[in-house]
């Protein structure tokens, strides 16, 4: 479970449950600088496909973006 501390309580008010891949995504943020670099780790650690890697990693990333909890640089696309 995330739970926002700081500036980002004023943003977003609730909790964040992690299913094991978002657990994952989570706990390999610093690893991956990019979505595809993500898609690639679900891919090697989880026996998935590629759409259904690329679905996980942009359904969560998208709310953790939207949650105030990471954010993109407009720059290159990384967070």
């Amino acid at each position: 479970m995330l739970v926002p501390t700081g500036a980002t309580t004023q943003e977003f008010n609730g909790l964040i449950t992690l299913s094991e891949t978002a657990k994952f995504i989570w706990e390999h943020m610093e690893e991956a600088d990019s979505l595809e670099e993500m898609i690639q780790l679900l891919l090697d650690n989880y026996e998935i496909d590629e759409e259904t890697a690329k679905r996980d990693a942009i359904e969560f990333i998208s709310q953790l973006l939207n949650a105030g909890f990471v954010e993109c640089s407009r720059e290159d696309r990384t967070w």
